[in-house]
């Protein structure tokens, strides 16, 4: 009775025994099937140009069939982006959040695909080369750079905002092109480090406080900053401002200011002449009571020696072209009272200002007045002459470049009006450097109406101001 047992035994190992060989002889297969594309066997029997060869035609048609499946993926998810939009637009209002976020997760997965999918050969030029045994192997080829801008940053946001985007339907626009191109400055390149930390950013999320960072940026030349797509930071606790009558002359509530990155943390540390305060340029300016009231309105001590001020008051420059003078442009560091004394005579002046060691930006704001966020590198953001007046102080010294000095300059012409004002308001420098200085101002062949030179007492008598009121002629004929 054992014999069968052992019988049925012996079968059953043989089955076993011929599953198992199948079973290896099958994974053999797909492991040569697998390493044969990346090492051929037929190099072992033919010569290694017919294997290039051969190697060429796989290797095209597998990009061929990656292209085509890649392809395949976008349109699934333009179509999925396409529903989701149409829910949006059916439904604003009851939309749930959740399907906000899935769009925006849906876009930068489809931004991501069509990276690799830019990435990879096109079906063009397949068998262009197909004769030509001696040619190289790609990876021994030198890496061609793009001209992309996009394709220099590893930032999904920044390559998705600098690359061209084509009006839908093929459309030209109203402003008569065909895509909008957004810019960056080209100092963005040499600063991508930094770049990319300011555009390191959840979609739709809280930005990170680094409002410090995009300064940094913009004074050192990566002007203007791309867009990004987060919520800018605010304070926890704004408060209303107070009414026009009485922002004017009145310091703004602290709690309306983010002081996270300055040194003083309210108003009243910045009024104080004792205290630290991160920044040496017009540190009076926020004294408004005592220091900055008084100032273009009431005459100030005439030089000693010389019996002549750099200062000169609103109402005798006003005179010079009177009910001329409407609208016009402060480039100086301050806190917005020129523009304030301005609109008592009804002269709208925008105030350009950067926010270098205190809330200067904030302080015009909240004092009833328009701020322009504006460095000395970017062109002026104004059309050709349509400004009345253009006033400059503390802000054009003897540290600016001569060349520099000659582009602001003819900017600053292009903006004025035939018969607008420029002030310029004690401007200082090294009396070695005056005549140079004083030539840039000379080329523009303006009218003077005041030309003054002061000595600077506070400088051992090294230093002078410099001011004068010009006027741009008409040039009929150029």
């Amino acid at each position: 009775m054992r014999k069968p047992n052992v019988v049925m035994k012996l079968g059953t190992f043989r089955g076993v025994r011929s599953s198992i060989f199948i079973l290896g002889t099958f994974a053999l297969l797909i492991s040569i099937a697998t390493l044969s594309k990346f090492y051929s066997i037929r190099s072992l029997l033919v010569p290694d140009t017919f294997c290039d060869h051969i190697n060429r035609e796989s290797q095209s048609m597998i990009g061929n069939e990656v292209r085509v499946t890649v392809d395949i993926v976008v349109q699934k998810i333009q179509k999925e982006m396409n529903d989701v939009r149409d829910l949006l637009v059916d439904s604003p209002s009851s939309s749930p959040p959740h399907l906000l976020k899935y769009g925006a997760f849906l876009a930068d997965i489809l931004g991501l695909i069509e990276s690799v999918q830019a990435s990879l050969p096109s079906n063009e030029g397949t068998h262009e080369h197909n004769n030509d045994f001696k040619a190289v192997h790609p990876l021994l080829k030198p890496k061609q750079q793009s001209d992309e801008p996009a394709d220099y940053f590893f930032i999904e946001e920044i390559r998705k905002y600098v690359k061209i985007k084509p009006n839908r339907l093929g459309k030209q626009n109203f402003m008569g092109a065909n895509a909008t191109f957004t810019s960056i400055g080209h100092a963005c390149f040499a600063m991508k480090k930094e770049l990319e930390e300011y555009m390191d950013y959840d979609v739709g999320e809280i930005c990170n406080d680094d409002w410090k960072l995009a300064q940094k940026l913009m004074v050192h030349g990566c002007d203007p900053l791309p867009r990004r797509r987060c919520f800018s930071r605010a304070p926890q606790l704004y408060m209303k401002p107070f009414p026009i009558n009485e922002s004017m002359w009145k310091l703004p509530d602290n709690r309306n200011v983010r002081w996270s990155q300055y040194r003083c943390k309210n108003f009243t540390c910045l009024v104080n002449n004792t205290t630290r305060k991160g920044f040496f340029k017009c540190a009076d300016c926020f004294n408004l009571s005592d220091h900055e009231m008084p100032r273009w309105i009431k005459q100030v001590e005439l030089d000693p020696i010389t019996n002549l001020t750099a200062d000169f008051l609103i109402p005798e420059v006003l005179d010079i072209k009177p009910g001329e003078i409407r609208i016009g442009l402060d480039f100086s560091v301050g806190t917005g009272t020129f523009a304030a004394r301005m609109k008592e005579f009804n002269v709208t002046v925008v105030s350009a200002t950067v926010n270098l060691g205190a809330p200067f930006s904030e302080m015009i704001a909240l004092r009833g007045l328009v701020p322009l966020y504006l460095t000395i590198n970017q062109r002026i953001p104004f059309f050709d002459n349509t400004l009345d007046i253009i006033h400059t102080t503390r802000f054009l010294d003897g540290w600016i470049d001569f060349v520099l000095l000659d582009f602001i300059l003819y900017d600053w012409d292009r903006v004025l009006r035939p018969g607008g004002l420029l002030w310029i308001d004690s401007f200082f420098c090294l009396k070695e450097d005056l005549s140079d200085y004083l030539e840039a101002f000379k080329v523009l062949r303006y009218k003077k109406h005041k030309w003054v030179i002061v000595p600077k007492r506070d400088k051992d008598d090294r230093e002078v101001f410099f001011s004068a009121i010009l006027e741009k002629p008409a040039r009929p004929f150029r």
